[in-house]
C-alpha cells in the first residue's frame, strides 16, 4: 500500500488524519467496527486473533529466528520462536499435572529471565492467569499480594523467595532455579493446550499503587494485550504511510534492548508479547541494570532500539563507553514509564544527531491497558504539551466533578473507554466502583483537555510520584511513616531529580518530645515498603502541616506552589 491514495483524494495531502482512515476503515488492514465488549458497544478490530495464545501460535511460526536473548553477565541464554512455542506446550502440560487449568492463577515473583517468560506463555495457553508479583516488594508487600490474590500456585527466584523465609505461603511453591527447567522437560512432545478461552477472561493481574496504600490487583484481559499490539501496529503502519513508505516492504524491526521488568505491562505485553507478533528480537541484560555491560550488548547484539525509562537512558548517555558506539547503529531511542524530558531530548540528539525529530510521545496507565494515546514528534513540535491522538479503538471522555462532558479546550478528568481497559480490580468492588463510570469508562484520576481530536494533559494524578519510571503514592509512604511512635503527622510529595524524574520526599512534624533523624525514618520505611518508596529526603517541622477547611493536608503549600490561605481559628 503506498502512501497515497488517502481515500479523499489522490492530490490531497496525506495527514494522521487520512493515514488513520486509510488503515482503520472499510477493508483497510486494521479495520474498526463496532462490537460489543463486556455488554457495551465499542470500537474493535474487526479482524483479530481470540487470544493471547493466538498471538503465540501464529508468532512460532517463524521457526529458529531469535526471538528473546538474556545476557547473564556474559552468558547468553536464548528462546527461538519455534522453540519457546514447544517449551511452553511442555511446561503447559506439566502445570496441568499439578492441577493448574482454566481460570487458575499462578502468582510469579522473580526477575527477568527465560523461565518467567515461558511460564507467562504456558499460563496464557491454558486460560489460566499469571499474577505478575513486583519483584521490588518487601516481605509485607508480597504477603498482601498472596493473601489478596490467593493463587494456586507461586513459582518464585530463590533471592525473592528468601524475603518470605519463615513464613508459609499456604500454597505450593516453585522455584525458578530448581524447577522450571525439569517440567519443561517432562512433555517434549507435547501440543499446546486447546481449550476455549474468552476474549474477556484476564491473561495477567497487574498491581498498580493505590492511592488508598495497598497495591489494587488490575485485571488485563486477553482481549486488551491483542487490542493492544495491533493498536501499536496500526501506529507504525500509520508512521510508513506519513513518510511515504510502502507498506510491508520492510522487515522486522531490529533488536530492541529490553530493561523493563516483565511485572510491568512495558516489559510483559510491549515488549515480550508484541515482539512475538512482529518478530522484532529482545534483549534482555539480568541483573541489576550496568550502562556499561548494556553498550557492550548492543554493540554484540546489534540492538537498534533503546527503550527504557528516562532514568535508564540518561545512564546509558553517561557513560563513557556510549562515544564509542557506531551513532547510526541506533535507529531509535524510546522512553517508556516517565516523560522525555527535554533535557533527556537534548542529550539524546547530541549523541545521536541522526535522531533528531523522531522523539514522540504516549499517555497511558495500568489499568487502561498499556496506553491511550500517541503523538508523534511532529504534533509536538505544534503543541509540546499534547499526548496526541487517541489510538485506534480508544474513546476519550473530559469530564466535570459530577461526570457531565466538558466542550473542547476545557480542563476536567479524563475518562477512557477501549477494549483495552482493564476488567477491574481483583476482589474489590468499591474499587471498581470508583473506577468507571456508566457504560464503563475509566476515570483515569488524571486531568486535560482535548484539542482538535488531540489529548492535552494538564496535571498528573495530583500525588502521584515518577520516581525512575516507578509510581509511588504518597498515600502508602505516608502510612507506614506515621506507624513511627516519635511522629505525629507527615505528608510526603515528590521533588524533581536529574536522573529519576522525582525522588521521594517526607516532611514530618514529631509528636512532643520526641526525636527521631532522617536515617532513623528511612530505615522504619525501609522495613516495610520497596525501596524505591522510600523517601530520600526528610524535612522535620515544627509547627502542623498547613490543612484546608475540611481537615486534608494542602501539599502545594509545602511544595511552594500555593500560599496557606486556611487559618484554624
Amino acid at each position: 500500500m503506498a502512501a497515497t491514495g488517502s481515500g479523499v483524494g489522490d492530490d490531497a495531502p496525506l495527514t494522521i488524519e487520512k493515514a488513520t482512515a486509510v488503515l482503520t476503515g472499510p477493508g483497510g488492514l486494521f479495520e474498526v467496527t463496532t462490537g460489543e465488549v463486556l455488554g457495551e458497544p465499542m470500537q474493535v478490530f474487526a479482524n483479530r486473533p481470540g487470544s493471547v495464545r493466538d498471538l503465540l501460535v501464529n508468532g512460532s511460526q517463524k521457526g529458529d529466528a531469535e526471538y528473546a536473548v538474556f545476557d547473564d553477565a556474559g552468558t547468553r541464554r536464548v528462546l527461538t520462536y519455534s522453540g519457546t512455542r514447544s517449551r511452553v506446550a511442555s511446561l503447559a502440560a506439566a502445570l496441568v499435572d499439578r492441577g493448574i487449568g482454566h481460570g487458575d492463577r499462578v502468582a510469579v515473583l522473580a526477575a527477568n529471565c527465560p523461565e518467567y517468560l515461558i511460564l507467562f506463555w504456558a499460563c496464557a495457553s491454558l486460560g489460566a492467569v499469571t499474577v505478575c508479583c513486583n519483584g521490588w516488594w518487601t516481605r509485607s508487600e508480597i504477603e498482601f499480594a498472596l493473601a489478596h490474590t490467593r493463587p494456586s500456585l507461586l513459582v518464585a527466584d530463590r533471592r525473592r523467595l528468601a524475603r518470605l523465609e519463615g513464613t508459609d505461603p499456604d500454597m505450593p511453591v516453585l522455584v525458578v532455579e530448581d524447577d522450571i527447567a525439569d517440567l519443561v522437560g517432562l512433555h517434549p512432545d507435547a501440543d499446546l493446550p486447546d481449550g476455549p478461552i474468552a476474549e474477556d477472561d484476564p491473561v495477567v493481574i497487574q498491581f498498580t499503587s493505590g492511592t488508598t496504600g495497598r497495591p489494587r490487583a488490575a485485571m488485563v484481559s486477553h482481549r486488551s494485550f491483542v487490542s493492544f499490539v495491533l493498536a501499536m501496529f496500526a501506529i507504525g503502519a500509520r508512521e510508513m504511510l506519513l513518510r511515504g513508505v510502502e507498506l510491508g516492504s520492510a522487515g522486522p524491526p531490529g533488536p530492541r534492548l529490553a530493561v523493563f521488568p516483565l511485572f510491568h505491562l512495558s516489559g510483559m505485553q510491549s515488549t515480550a508479547v508484541a515482539g512475538m507478533v512482529s518478530g522484532q528480537k529482545s534483549v534482555w541484560p539480568m541483573g541489576r541494570f550496568d550502562p556499561a555491560a548494556v553498550i557492550r550488548l548492543t554493540e554484540v547484539e546489534g540492538i537498534a532500539m533503546w527503550t527504557g525509562t528516562a532514568t535508564h537512558i540518561l545512564r546509558l548517555l553517561d557513560e563513557p563507553g556510549v562515544a564509542d558506539l557506531d551513532p547510526t547503529q541506533l535507529t531509535q531511542v524510546a522512553v517508556g514509564g516517565s516523560a522525555s524530558t527535554p533535557e533527556l531530548i537534548r542529550a539524546t540528539e547530541q549523541r545521536f544527531p541522526h535522531l533528531v525529530g523522531t522523539f514522540g510521545s504516549g499517555y497511558g496507565l495500568t489499568e487502561s491497558g498499556g496506553l491511550v494515546s500517541h503523538a508523534t514528534n511532529a504534533i509536538l513540535r505544534v503543541a509540546p504539551d499534547s499526548v496526541g491522538y487517541p489510538l485506534p479503538t480508544v474513546e476519550v471522555r473530559i469530564v466535570d466533578d459530577v461526570g457531565e462532558d466538558l466542550p473542547d479546550g476545557e480542563n476536567g478528568e479524563i475518562c477512557v473507554r477501549s477494549p483495552l481497559v482493564m476488567l477491574g480490580y481483583w476482589d474489590d468492588p468499591a474499587a471498581n466502583e470508583a473506577a468507571f463510570l456508566p457504560g464503563r469508562w475509566l476515570r483515569t484520576g488524571d486531568f486535560g483537555r482535548m484539542v482538535d481530536g488531540r489529548l492535552h494533559i494538564a496535571s498528573r494524578l495530583r500525588d502521584l510520584i515518577l520516581r525512575g519510571g516507578e509510581n509511588v503514592y504518597p498515600a502508602e509512604v505516608e502510612q507506614r511513616i506515621e506507624e513511627h511512635p516519635a511522629v505525629a503527622e507527615v505528608a510526603v510529595h515528590g521533588v524533581d531529580h536529574p536522573m529519576l524524574g522525582q525522588e521521594v520526599k517526607a516532611v514530618v512534624v514529631l509528636r512532643p518530645g520526641a526525636d527521631a533523624s532522617a536515617d532513623e525514618i528511612m530505615a522504619f520505611c525501609a522495613e516495610a515498603i520497596a525501596y524505591y518508596k522510600v523517601p530520600t529526603v526528610v524535612d522535620f517541622r515544627d509547627e502542623p502541616l498547613p490543612r484546608n477547611a475540611t481537615g486534608k493536608v494542602v501539599k502545594a503549600v509545602l511544595t511552594g506552589d500555593a500560599e496557606n490561605t486556611f487559618f484554624e481559628e
